[in-house]
């Protein structure tokens, strides 16, 4: 189900402020803002850093707040200037429990609050396809957010991205070195439409004017078919000019892992973290990051919506060319 989304739509919102601008959805959110002519202000954490060394981010202005605090968000950001909508990329790092309430939850209902208190009308929300199905901490702090937002009486879009390029890009480092590509099972078991940066920002900037996207939760997928690991594999041995070689890491291997950790955790919580990133590893191994029908329990291409220009081999390609360069961070499986 592809969709466009309209770069000409009159603005209903002028003044933006952009939550999580320094990440690379926030940076190219803030890009497609400034391109529309929108009035920008990012929040960046306190010291990461002044805009003309750490943080590029031409066109808007850059304000430091302590997002985990809304008190502290409301008296330095909101208090000093007036704002009609509000767009939030913010995310945990890594999915640890403890990040994911701090942030996908605490922080974000703050923002929430703040800016209704404020007299924001719009609050976009980014958020992730798979909380259609939430077993992991961060899955259940990202719905509660979106629930607050609902529930905040705000003009609200709650955007749920399908997978990101980068997210898928991992192995393309690996693969260049001679390594095989690890795929789990038989590499079927799932697929998804990734969706790039830019394409993302551009969706988000659109929900600003756009009233078909307004109070609606909006899962959105890139352009093309849904991909299997296996596809994206070949795809990339084939840009490489090599002859796919794949290594099979067993699901029940993974399961045994994520298993054995839960039970130590009980034991040592220390290992609380790993456990979940364990569990993180084999969600994303056995589920797919599209629509979920909820009648049947399988997850649905065509009822996938799908939006942009940009396709995950044209960023293999740009990655292998030297044109472009993977930021993934901590969000990382191998």
């Amino acid at each position: 189900m592809a969709l466009k989304y309209n770069h000409d739509l009159t603005k209903r919102s002028d003044r933006v402020l952009v939550l999580g601008a320094t990440g690379t959805i926030g940076r190219a959110t803030t890009a497609a803002l400034v391109r529309r002519g929108y009035d920008v202000t990012c929040v960046t954490r306190p010291g990461a850093g002044t805009p003309d060394q750490q943080i590029n981010l031409p066109g808007a202005e850059v304000v430091e707040a302590d997002v985990t605090e809304s008190t502290s968000l409301y008296r330095t950001v909101f208090a000093n200037a007036s704002f009609d909508a509000v767009i939030s990329c913010l995310a945990s790092r890594n999915g640890a429990p403890n990040d994911a309430v701090a942030i996908d939850h605490h922080a974000t209902v703050g923002a929430i609050n703040a800016a209704k208190a404020a007299g924001v009308a719009n609050f976009v929300l980014l958020s992730a396809i798979c909380v259609q199905k939430p077993r992991l901490a961060f899955q259940h702090a990202k719905l509660a957010a979106e629930q607050a937002l609902v529930a905040s009486g705000l003009t609200y879009s709650i955007v749920r991205p399908t997978a990101y390029f980068k997210s898928l890009s991992g192995q393309i480092a690996r693969v260049q070195r001679g390594k095989p590509y690890l795929l789990f099972g038989d590499g079927e078991l799932t697929a998804c439409t990734a969706i790039s940066d830019r394409d993302l920002g551009e969706y988000l900037a659109s929900c600003l004017a756009d009233p078909m996207l307004q109070n609606r939760i909006l899962p959105i997928g890139g352009p093309g078919p849904a991909l299997t690991p296996r596809a994206q594999g070949e795809h990339l041995f084939s840009l490489l000019g090599r002859r796919p070689s794949f290594k099979h890491v067993p699901v029940g291997m993974m399961r045994g892992i994520v298993g054995a950790l839960g039970a130590a955790s009980r034991v040592l919580p220390p290992l609380s973290a790993k456990a979940e990133f364990a569990r993180i590893g084999l969600y994303y191994a056995t589920e797919s990051m599209l629509v979920l029908d909820p009648e049947t329990g399988r997850y649905d291409r065509d009822a996938t919506p799908s939006t942009g220009h940009d396709t995950l081999f044209d960023y293999y390609a740009a990655v292998i060319n030297g044109d472009t360069t993977v930021e993934r961070g901590e969000h990382s499986v191998f």
